[in-house]
């Protein structure tokens, strides 16, 4: 395994110490938006169940999940889609200053992205900022109820035709977006991450 954390080496010991890849501000933002460091490596181990497997991130926000996940797993390829450029050029410079190579962060919407190229989905509730009025990252993006009922239907449209074996892990998710087809196999004692595979 390669040496992927030369520079920062406390990043993935704890939560305060991977926040110190970014700054202030993204730090600030930390608790509410981005995945815990134990909910990441949980959310990896079930998903890389195999090398070689494609994981995505849907809304990736600055690259955490993707980030530990490839440090812990680094037979599995990790990809993060992230609308806001901020965010992702966030998670690029995260990328090159732990070194890790088996990740790869896309700037777009999800909604373009083609998910049949994946073998299992990280969905850490990126859609929930359009039900709230207050906390959300930034006013970069539009938010409403509709939007996040378009994502929501759209999300399980591609879910559901996903391969019979798909692995999906959701975070604090309303489950609006999970097709009846995948069976829930694991989960937290809080409930909050959820472990499912397509029937």
């Amino acid at each position: 395994m390669q040496t992927s954390t030369l520079l920062k080496p406390n990043c993935y010991v704890n939560d305060a110490g991977f926040d110190w890849l970014y700054p202030e501000r993204i730090q600030q933002l930390s608790r509410r938006h981005w995945t815990p460091l134990s909910i990441a490596k949980a959310a990896a181990r079930f998903l890389a169940n195999e090398p070689g497997k494609k994981i995505l991130d849907i809304g990736s926000g600055v690259g955490k999940f993707c980030l530990v996940g490839a440090r812990f797993y680094p037979g599995t390829n990790f990809y993060g889609i992230e609308q806001r450029e901020e965010l992702y050029q966030h998670a690029l410079e995260a990328k090159a200053a732990t070194q890790i190579r088996n990740v790869s962060f896309i700037h777009g919407n999800f909604t373009q992205e083609d998910f049949s190229a994946y073998d299992g989905f990280y969905f850490y509730n990126s859609f929930f900022e359009n039900l709230v009025d207050q906390d959300q990252i930034d006013n970069n993006v539009e938010y409403s109820t509709s939007l996040y009922n378009y994502y929501s239907r759209f999300l399980f449209k591609k879910l559901e035709s996903s391969a019979s074996g798909t692995r999906l892990v959701t975070y604090h998710s309303l489950e609006d977006e999970v097709p009846p087809c995948y069976q829930m196999v694991d989960a937290s004692t809080d409930l909050m991450l959820k472990m499912w595979i397509r029937r």
